[in-house]
């Protein structure tokens, strides 16, 4: 029997940024880009809870983040303060476990299979985690305990924020039943709009369905959907990730025309990637600039390179000549993105 927890930190740079200055405790936050009375550019990364209430989520525009609430305290990213308290506390989590995954800057799987021999004895874990997590850093967090993966994180957005839900083995197909199909991975709007029109809603309404349709509505997707509608999911944690891309994007402040701002731009975001790129010992093979225009079209083009390389020189070459051709586009330019990709590490 394995057990699982998974653990997220509640609107985890709004907290931190509510803990650092205390007088923006209780108060709506958002972290992202300025407004400027609602025609700021860029997206919401994160609001606070307090800020949900106005409607207010994670990947809305700036702009009407602001409409919906004008008084709500904006802050600007400080993603180098983000990582060091994350790393801090991935530190403080790892503690606990046999086997640990980060999966993002604020989310975070442990196996405790072998510190725990039934799931009472890792809700009494889940809460000392709480408690060193607070004496620590003065954060909360939401923490699911399941069977796997699937059921672990499902678990943990439950009862947000602050919130421990604990799903045994025998509990699963009961938990899962009244859950609208969008609470299993994988399964976003497109997905969810075919359900809904085949009148499926409900997890206890998917497992409905036949597996060989499912397959045929989603392809080998389908499969695995069958699975996650039982509560099925063997997926180890995987404890190493090897990053497949690296890149930075920058949303300007109007869109532009100007050759000269683009290209500066560009430069610094190229440079910017590749200090990323040494810093992780590695070396890339395909490079790809991407070019949102001011109608919100978004395309892309790449180039792969005969050898690896890891020098500033070589990218800002190739990436120059892969932006040259979205200028010939009358549309003004919204945003510029810079990847490098087909990574390999370095030789000592």
């Amino acid at each position: 029997m394995r057990i699982i927890i998974h653990i997220d930190l509640d609107a985890f740079f709004a907290q931190v940024e509510q803990r650092d200055h205390p007088e923006l405790r209780g108060k709506p936050v958002v972290v992202g880009a300025d407004p400027k009375q609602g025609k700021g550019r860029g997206v919401v990364s994160t609001a606070s809870y307090e800020a949900r209430k106005f409607g207010i989520r994670s990947g809305m525009p700036i702009s009407i983040a602001y409409r919906k609430c004008p008084n709500c305290i904006f802050l600007p990213v400080d993603m180098p303060k983000y990582v060091e308290n994350s790393n801090r506390i991935m530190a403080l989590f790892k503690s606990f476990a046999n086997k640990f995954e980060q999966a993002s800057i604020d989310e975070c799987y442990l196996d405790v299979s072998q510190r725990c021999t039934n799931f009472e004895q890792a809700i009494e874990l889940a809460k000392k985690i709480k408690e060193k997590l607070w004496e620590q850093e003065k954060l909360t967090c939401s923490i699911g305990i399941g069977p796997n993966k699937l059921i672990a994180k499902i678990a943990a957005g439950q009862q947000k924020p602050n919130g421990l839900v604990c799903v045994s083995e025998k509990e699963v197909l009961d938990f899962l039943a009244p859950l609208d199909v969008d609470e299993l991975l994988g399964v976003g709007p497109k997905t969810k709009e075919v359900l809904n029109s085949i009148g499926i809603y409900t997890i206890k309404e998917l497992r409905k369905m036949q597996k060989t349709k499912l397959i045929e509505l989603f392809g080998k997707f389908g499969a695995t959907l069958y699975e996650f509608a039982r509560g099925i999911d063997n997926s180890p944690l995987i404890e190493q990730w090897e990053p497949k891309s690296i890149g930075r994007q920058v949303t300007f402040e109007k869109n532009t025309k100007d050759v000269k701002t683009i290209f500066a731009t560009l430069s610094k975001i190229v440079i910017e990637t590749i200090q990323d790129l040494k810093a992780q010992k590695l070396k890339y093979k395909t490079i790809t600039v991407k070019v949102r225009y001011e109608d919100f079209f978004t395309t892309s083009k790449a180039q792969t390179l005969e050898t690896y390389h890891d020098d500033a020189a070589t990218a800002q070459i190739i990436a120059r000549k892969l932006l040259t051709s979205f200028l010939e586009d009358p549309r003004a330019i919204r945003l510029i993105g810079f990847s490098v990709s087909k990574l390999q590490k370095s030789k000592p």
